[in-house]
């Protein structure tokens, strides 16, 4: 019985021996999982350092190239000028676009220079004393009609620009209806910088914006619409309403412009049209010429760099010093605004 009881003993320490054998293969599971979660948190953290290292050379890169298609486009619009300092329009090379080409291995650029007198300027609603101008806001209503719009907008417009705080019209709107909005907010009272502050406006809408947008531009007051760029739309605006010669088939127009070498069309063949058929829209003893140009200073840059997979695009607002009205320029380009959206 005692020799039995002695093997039992004996035999007794043996299930202690594989529980510390489970416990120490459990540690070391465990550990090799940490170990895993580690190296592969290291890893994934080496892996987005060196991609976010890779994007920002590349977000680098393309502002350079995008400020080398400055430099091209300022050299190209100075050719211009120095050959014709007194037109701007198509047919002088600057509206081709250029590329795709390859800047370096792996990079692609296209680029394209848009006349931004082209399109009606929403600046011009106001005067710099506050008070609506009658002949461009007839010209903004009809502008609003032709693309499909409502013309009370104009009316918005007027208020978010004009220094006072009383509504216009019905249709306009102050800081009482806006600060009714969410969140709310006050109308700047100034100038606007940019088209997009037209979303600002209560009820608007994005698909209005899109509308809208090809066909006005944000320039300094008092900046006049290039009669040789214009598009069909804003031309036919200044005519009053139910004048579509231009917009009805903007093609013609644009094959007339490539068959012609020069402006086309003239302020002195425009304004034959517009005396004679804008007497409904206000304009009555409003010189054409107060109006419109054959020349302009705002061009708009749009360049599409792509790096390997990785597209960027940038747009810069180029100023040429062409001069005024019966005066020089000297002929040199800058940018005055660059953005990452084209308005």
């Amino acid at each position: 019985m005692s020799a039995r009881l002695t093997r039992t003993q004996r035999q007794r320490p043996r299930p202690a021996r594989q529980r510390q054998r489970g416990v120490a293969l459990l540690v070391a599971i465990i550990l090799v999982a940490l170990g895993t979660i580690i190296a592969a948190a290291v890893a994934y953290e080496n892996a987005m350092t060196a991609r976010r290292g890779t994007a920002t050379y590349a977000f680098d890169q393309s502002l350079l190239i995008h400020e080398g298609a400055e430099a091209l486009a300022a050299y190209g619009l100075r050719q211009i000028y120095q050959n014709d300092r007194t037109h701007i329009y198509p047919g002088q090379g600057w509206d081709k676009p250029v590329g795709p080409i390859e800047v370096v291995p792996g990079v692609m650029l296209t680029a394209s220079l848009e006349d931004m007198q082209g399109r009606f300027n929403l600046n011009n609603v106001v005067r710099s004393d506050g008070t609506p101008d009658p002949v461009q806001v007839a010209a903004f209503v009809q502008l609003l009609q032709l693309v499909g719009l409502e013309p009370k907008w104009a009316g918005y417009l007027i208020d978010w620009i004009d220094v006072d705080i009383v509504p216009q019209n019905p249709d306009g709107a102050e800081d009482s209806v806006y600060m009714g909005q969410t969140p709310p907010y006050r109308t700047p009272n100034r100038y606007i910088t940019s088209t997009t502050e037209l979303l600002a406006l209560p009820g608007f809408g994005r698909d209005r914006y899109l509308r809208l947008a090809p066909y006005v531009a944000a320039l300094p007051y008092r900046t006049k619409i290039n009669v040789c760029t214009a598009s069909p739309v804003v031309l036919d605006a200044f005519l009053g309403p139910g004048h579509t010669e231009f917009s009805a088939n903007p093609d013609q127009l644009n094959q007339t412009r490539t068959n012609t070498t020069g402006c086309f069309p003239t302020i002195n063949n425009y304004a034959a049209a517009f005396n004679q058929k804008s007497s409904g829209n206000g304009s009555s003893g409003t010189s054409v010429s107060s109006l419109f140009a054959e020349n302009s200073n705002y061009f708009r840059l749009s360049s599409y760099i792509t790096i390997g997979s990785t597209e960027f695009n940038l747009y810069s607002l180029l100023y040429l010093d062409a001069g005024g009205a019966g005066t020089g320029g000297s002929g040199m380009v800058r940018p005055i605004q660059r953005s990452f959206t084209p308005d």
